[in-house]
């Protein structure tokens, strides 16, 4: 899954890829070079970030995304925890649903079940800020699973398919580096039976486990960890390396 970033203010390349005919063209380039999925988001959720409104997230995806998804031949993912952008950027043809807050926006499952959406479900704590502000327990591996099985019973109570629902343990979001280097290793863990989507690219962890290493080059053999330990889907930056990195 390659990340499209069209925020301002993301924690690694805020504001190159805003302008939509740039944002096609980089898409574009990372299918090349391997991206089975794009992920487009608007809203940072970086530590520090604030959350932007619905028209404001609107404003950055539509214009990408009008020009993206016809222009495209993998399926296009838009990562958002709210239900009515959620619905608009589904109404003009994205097929996925990557939901950091895991569904748990009013009327966001509804949203997802009535188009047929694929949906990541995601592991954070209650806000964005508490997530980053707080660090789990000891228990935390059962913590994570129990969350998203729940979640994952919610979904197929609102009519979402059973095969069209994708597990994320929500690395970076409130848990210590040790705790995130477990994940990294732990991916088939929190199956359940379903997909496990893993997502270390440039975040902190990488820093911690390779120290002096290049973040896109550390950040692709954090992806082949999680690989090797059951992960179906690896969500980086940068796709060539991770490719390279995946394929030997």
């Amino acid at each position: 899954m390659g990340i499209l970033n069209v925020t301002p203010d993301s924690f690694s390349d805020g504001g190159r890829w805003s302008d939509p005919s740039v944002a096609v063209e980089h898409a574009m380039e990372m299918v090349d070079a391997g991206a089975a999925i794009i992920d487009v988001g608007a809203e940072s959720t970086r530590p520090g970030s604030e959350s932007v409104s619905e028209e404001t997230e609107l404003s950055r995806l539509v214009p990408v995304l009008r020009e993206l998804i016809p222009n495209i031949d993998v399926p296009v993912s838009v990562d958002t925890m709210k239900a009515r952008v959620a619905d608009r950027c589904l109404s003009m043809g994205a097929e996925v649903i990557n939901d950091v807050y895991g569904l748990r926006d009013p009327g966001m499952l509804e949203v997802c079940a009535d188009a047929g959406a694929y949906v990541v479900i995601m592991h954070m704590g209650e806000t964005v800020e508490d997530s980053h502000a707080s660090v789990m327990g000891g228990s935390f591996m059962e913590d994570i699973r129990g969350f998203l099985r729940s979640r994952t019973s919610a979904a197929l109570e609102a009519g979402i398919a059973d095969d069209r629902i994708i597990l994320d343990p929500g690395i970076g979001f409130g848990k210590t580096m040790e705790q995130n280097a477990r994940l990294l290793d732990s991916s088939s863990f929190f199956s359940d039976g379903h997909p496990v989507l893993s997502g270390s690219s440039r975040k902190r962890v990488i820093s911690h486990e390779y120290p002096g290493m290049d973040p896109d080059l550390a950040s692709a053999e954090a992806a082949r960890r999680a690989a090797d330990s059951g992960a179906d889907i690896v969500r980086v930056h940068d796709v060539a390396s991770t490719a390279r990195r995946l394929s030997l």
